[in-house]
């Protein structure tokens, strides 16, 4: 008998996985807190025999160097992939036993489109494909995007998808388990996944790389894609590089002197609490990102790379937590940060900030007169309607362009409220008269704001 166990990481839209049978085991694509897959290993009396990546990854820090080095364990990497340190090189056809006892084999299979080197893995047992560890090529419903690596080779990666997809659904029985890395509301994603499980049969009938034909899939699949977060462009040389073991220890408590010694030093002090609470009183010049959101995503695409950021987080769980997901995208130790809330987070006499939150109907039933709507979605979600009249700075952009923002109230909003959040917080610290806009765009125009489509 074999086992496989899922380990979500949510806030990235990512899963690793570990898979064995009595006595040992594999992980697939680990994310850089291991302690979480150890854990795992030791709750099913496994051990960690192979750790294995599928490529050399562009949204996140792998663990894979350190969960080897801790364990023991062999560790795989595509030949293709150039990496500075020493792995076992996996070639196409490769194959490594996983638990003789068990009859559990791993099989490499070249899957290229993501990245070139891009390797899938077969889990076999007794000789028959039961699982296939799928990375960032076959996801469920789509592919891992292919525009990740070098400009100049997207159309290329995104033919080369295709033909990895095919061979995936030819070689392997429509019952085969399709265990993907990415997909789950990753921006490694070429299109939003539908579902938590799938099987390579399910996937010849929906996806749609095994649904058209190359041309028109890659035409389709080129037009979709999306911003790609800044912070990626810093993952695959921490990987190829080899990162260093993560410290979770507590960072360095700051009192109210410190905090607003940061602050007046140009430093990002980051409010991790829920976006209610921070509307309704915070440390001024603070920006709010929820812990409870795609915190890394957001807060790793937006700070300049390597400035020094302090967190403020209503419990020390919540601290944790945030470190845990900030080591995950490179941001490895926070220069100091402090917990309770915002009174005591302020220097005595010091007046909290706040700012209004307000509904699309409140809106709707408001003079224009001075104000401002700013939108700050995407390019892809606006294209498919936005408010007349309204500004547009998609979030990612938006701390560099405050000073485009015309004159006036600004109400602030993006599809659900947790963006306009963090914009109405960065608006709030340069100065602004913001209002933050929480609530769903489909309310903007049953709430009679004219929405239009160009």
């Amino acid at each position: 008998m074999f086992f496989v166990d899922t380990i979500e990481v949510s806030g990235l839209g990512n899963r690793s996985h570990l898979a064995g049978g009595e006595r040992t085991a594999v992980v697939v694509d680990p994310p850089r807190d291991i302690d979480r897959l150890i854990a795992a290993a030791a709750r099913r009396g496994v051990r960690i025999s192979h750790v294995v990546e599928t490529h050399v990854h562009n949204d996140y820090v792998t663990g894979g160097l350190e969960l080897a080095r801790v364990t023991g364990a062999a560790y795989l990497v595509p030949a293709g992939a150039r990496v500075s340190y020493d792995r076992v090189p996996v070639h196409d056809g490769d194959r490594l036993e996983i638990d003789a006892t068990a009859g559990l084999s791993l099989r490499a299979l070249a899957t290229p489109g993501h990245t070139p080197h891009h390797t899938s893995y077969v889990l076999e047992e007794h000789g028959t494909a039961v699982a296939v560890f799928t990375g960032g090529s076959l996801l469920i419903g789509t592919v891992g995007r292919p525009d990740l690596v070098e400009p100049r080779l997207t159309e290329d990666l995104g033919r080369a998808q295709h033909a990895s997809a095919h061979r995936l659904a030819a070689e392997l029985p429509d019952d085969t388990a399709v265990l993907p890395t990415h997909g789950f509301g990753s921006f490694c994603s070429s299109g939003r996944a539908e579902g938590g499980s799938t099987t390579i049969g399910e996937e010849k009938t929906r996806n749609e790389a095994l649904v058209r034909d190359v041309d028109s899939f890659v035409t389709a699949l080129l037009a979709g894609l999306d911003d790609v977060p800044a912070y990626y462009a810093h993952m695959g040389p921490a990987n190829t590089a080899g990162p260093a073991p993560v410290d979770l220890t507590p960072p360095a408590v700051a009192d109210a002197e410190e905090i607003a010694a940061r602050l007046a030093a140009g430093e990002w002090v980051v409010d991790l609490r829920n976006r209610v609470a921070f509307a309704e009183g915070h440390v001024a010049g603070s920006l709010n990102f929820e812990a409870e959101g795609q915190l890394a995503t957001y807060l790793a695409w937006l700070i300049p790379w390597g400035k020094p950021v302090t967190l403020l987080a209503e419990s020390a769980g919540q601290l944790a937590a945030a470190q845990r997901e900030l080591v995950r995208v490179g941001i490895d130790r926070p220069a100091a940060a402090a917990t309770g809330g915002p009174a005591r987070w302020a220097r005595r006499g010091e007046s909290l900030a706040s700012f209004r939150r307000a509904t699309f109907a409140d809106l709707a039933g408001r003079p224009r007169d001075g104000v401002v709507v700013l939108d700050v979605r995407r390019d892809a979600e606006r294209a498919t309607g936005f408010v007349a009249g309204s500004v547009h700075l998609p979030l990612h952009t938006l701390h560099h362009r405050l000073h485009e923002v015309p004159e006036g109230q600004v109400w602030v909003h993006c599809a659900g409220g947790m963006r306009a959040a963090i914009a109405a917080s960065l608006l709030d610290a340069a100065g602004r008269d913001v209002v933050a806009v929480d609530d769903s765009f489909d309310a903007a125009e049953r709430a009679g704001l004219t929405v239009r489509t160009a």
